[in-house]
């Protein structure tokens, strides 16, 4: 089957999985459906699906990523005074590490505005509908032991199946909302973002690990303290781990941003 075949039966599938969009218009040319898919994917609530169209869901998504270009992290180059941390500015769907972290909210079920431009967003997306599928079910958990009123406090990783993305597993942490004020509090809450992701990884053995530029976006955090307390303590806790990851990743998206992390790495 080709992909554009793919898409065709998929954006089909998920228009007749809701009720509500059944009958939009699927668009003409391929990047029109796939902004319809995208779309379709963002705004479907976690459940069960078909086996067959999950089947072609997970072959459409790892074309994709193919398509997109699948990125080894021992391809990109470390820092000269820090032989584990590097800088890559792109798409971190691309990487194919043990873990990508994303910047959650406290609901842990993904970006439901369609097409939204967030991390978020584009993680479960590329990722597949069984990732909001397992972050419903952790959820679940924890309600039923906290209450149906729990929601993931800032600064508490949680540990999913990478599903069609190249990434082996994604951490979900939800980061300190600053609204572009910065206090100790906020700064120990983002230095502890860090430093859990990286307890987390090291006890299930995951060895890459690449961090988005956490509370950066729609929670305020000013880029550059978040990018000071980052490299502290990605390095602080580096030097108290010996061994225990080969490589941690600094993603970023923004020139500015690029341009930070490499003059807190010089």
């Amino acid at each position: 089957m080709e992909q554009k075949d793919r898409l065709d039966i998929l954006v089909e599938r998920f228009k007749a999985d809701s009720a509500r969009y059944r009958n939009i218009d699927s668009g003409r040319t391929a990047d029109e459906k796939r902004v319809t898919l995208r779309a379709l994917m963002n705004i479907r609530m976690p459940r069960p699906m078909d086996g067959e169209a999950v089947r072609i869901q997970d072959e459409y998504l790892q074309e994709r990523a193919k398509e997109k270009g699948i990125v080894d992290p021992a391809d990109i180059p470390v820092c000269p005074r820090d032989p584990s941390i590097a800088v890559w500015q792109g798409d971190i769907t691309r990487l194919a590490a043990d873990a990508i972290v994303n910047a959650a909210n406290s609901q842990m079920l993904g970006c439901f505005v369609p097409g939204h431009g967030c991390i978020d967003n584009a993680i479960h997306t590329f990722a597949g509908v069984q990732l909001r599928a397992e972050c419903a079910e952790k959820m679940a958990q924890l309600k039923a032991k906290y209450g149906q009123d729990y929601e993931q406090p800032t600064a508490v990783p949680m540990l999913t199946k990478g599903y069609n993305l190249p990434a082996k597993h994604v951490v979900h942490i939800v980061g300190p909302i600053a609204g572009g004020f910065v206090t100790e509090g906020l700064e120990e809450d983002l230095a502890a973002c860090y430093s859990r992701t990286l307890d987390l990884c090291r006890d299930n053995g995951l060895k890459t690990v690449a961090f988005c530029c956490i509370s950066t976006g729609v929670f305020g955090f000013p880029a550059e303290p978040a990018a000071r307390i980052a490299v502290r303590t990605v390095r602080g806790w580096l030097a108290a781990n010996p061994g225990c990851m080969d490589k941690v990743i600094f993603n970023v998206f923004k020139d500015a941003d690029k341009a930070l992390y490499e003059a807190l790495l010089r």
